[in-house]
This record gives structure tokens, sequence and C-alpha cells, in this order.
């Protein structure tokens, strides 16, 4: 067996993060019509079809979020993403007045850890809400 550093990746970024929702049509929903996010993508895929694959993402992210209903042992709920902002305290603010959004403390901003928030979806999935790194 080779060492696996000793050939390199061909994988370039990350792109699809996902989430085990309980409920595909109430996460689309929550996501699109609560957070304000775009729907991507909503299509049937394996054995005729009896699947559907649903991804979500802010406007302009390269990045998106699979909404998956269970699987095997994968069930609702435990998953966390991070997402970023310019200004995590208006994105706080804007959180806690939408209806429906849970939010935690705002956090961090000492030394080199950045102002966070996270948003816990319905299923109990979180959304870590991370103030992005100022330019050099």
């Amino acid at each position: 067996m080779s060492n696996p550093t000793e050939v390199p990746t061909t994988i370039s970024n990350i792109g699809v993060a996902m989430f085990t929702i309980s409920d595909q049509d109430a996460a689309i929903a929550y996501y699109t019509q609560t957070l304000g996010w775009e729907l991507r993508s909503d299509v049937p895929f394996g054995d005729e079809g009896g699947n559907r694959w649903v991804e979500v993402a802010p406007r302009g992210s390269a990045a998106r979020l699979a909404l998956n209903p269970p699987m095997g042992d994968w069930q609702p709920g435990g998953s966390s993403i991070g997402v970023e902002t310019a200004d995590v305290e208006a994105e706080y603010a804007r959180a806690q007045a939408t209806d429906g959004v849970t939010t935690g403390e705002l956090m961090g901003g000492q030394g080199p850890v950045p102002r966070m928030f996270s948003i816990a979806d319905p299923d109990g999935n979180h959304i870590w809400v991370v103030e992005s790194a100022p330019s050099a």
C-alpha cells in the first residue's frame, strides 16, 4: 500500500456541505424564505428518481449546502457548517429580528479568533456565522 501523501490529491476545494434534515420541503422553506438563501438544485435522483438532491446557498456563494433526508444511520441534526460575513454584528441583529431563527450568543473576537454566532435550524443543525478576516 502506498503512502497517500506521496501522491498529490485531486481535491481542490470544499464545494458541498451536507445536513441531514427531517423534511426536505420544510428545510427548503426555512433556508430560502426564513434565511433568504437561494435554492440551487431540487432534482430527482436514485433508483427511479425515488430521492431528491436538494442544494441551497447564500447568494453569490460558490459552496452549497445539500439538504438530505435520513439515510441509514444518518439522522437529522448534529451537523454544522461555517459561513462568512464582513459584518457579523449586522448579520446577528438581522438574524435575531427574523421570526423563526434561533441564534446563539456572539462570541470570539479575541486574538486570532473571529467574532461569530450560531443559527440552529429546525432539525438541530448549526450554521456558524463567522466574521471574515480583513483583507490584507
